[in-house]
C-alpha cells in the first residue's frame, strides 16, 4: 500500500470522526473460558483459542501460552503494524525490518514470596531494526510517531482506569 491508497482509505473515517467524536469511541472485547482440568484459560483470538497457562516460572509447563508473553506480542504487533503504517504516511521506504518487545518480570511478587516484589513488568524495551534508506532525521520522526499512535505502547505509557468485577455465572 502506498501513501495515496492509505490516505484514501482512512480520509472518510477521519472526517466520520471529527464530525461525530462519539462515532470514534470503540469497545474492544475480548473473552476466555476457565479450562475445568487445567490452570489455564482458554483465549478468543478471533481466529483461534489460544489456550493460556502458567509460566514456567511459577509452575506451567510452558505447553500453554503466557500472559506475559502474550502482552508482549501485542505490543510487538501493534507497534509494528504502527510503523509501517506511520512509514507509509511519511513516505519512508522501509525494505526489511524487525520489531522485538523484551520485559522483566520477577517472579516473587506473582507468587507471593516477597511482599514487596512487584507484580508485573518492571521493565518493557520495545526495538526497531529497520532496513531503509531514508535520513536520520526521518527514521527519528518515525519512532516518535510510532510510540505517539500505537495503541498497546500508549496504553501502557499511560495508565488507564481500570476496574475488576466478580459474579456468580
Amino acid at each position: 500500500m502506498d501513501v495515496t491508497a492509505l490516505r484514501a482509505l482512512q480520509a472518510p473515517l477521519k472526517d466520520k470522526y471529527r464530525e461525530a467524536p462519539d462515532a470514534a469511541v470503540i469497545t474492544l472485547k475480548a473473552r476466555g473460558e476457565l479450562d475445568d482440568q487445567h490452570i489455564a484459560c482458554k483465549v478468543e483470538t478471533g481466529r483461534a483459542i489460544a489456550l493460556a497457562g502458567l509460566h514456567p516460572a511459577t509452575g506451567g509447563t510452558g505447553a500453554e501460552l503466557c500472559s506475559g508473553d502474550m502482552l508482549l506480542e501485542a505490543l510487538v504487533a501493534c507497534a509494528g503494524v504502527t510503523l509501517k503504517a506511520v512509514a507509509t504516511a511519511l513516505e519512508i521506504e522501509l525494505k526489511k525490518g524487525t520489531v522485538r518487545a523484551e520485559g522483566d518480570l520477577d517472579f516473587r511478587g506473582t507468587l507471593g514470596v516477597v511482599k514487596d516484589a512487584p507484580v508485573g513488568f518492571k521493565a518493557i524495551r520495545l526495538s526497531f531494526d529497520v532496513e531503509s534508506d531514508a535520513p536520520q532525521d526521518k527514521l527519528d520522526t518515525l519512532l516518535k510517531l510510532t510510540e505517539r499512535y500505537c495503541v498497546v505502547f500508549q496504553t501502557l505509557n499511560v495508565k488507564p482506569e481500570l476496574s475488576a468485577a466478580l459474579s456468580r455465572g
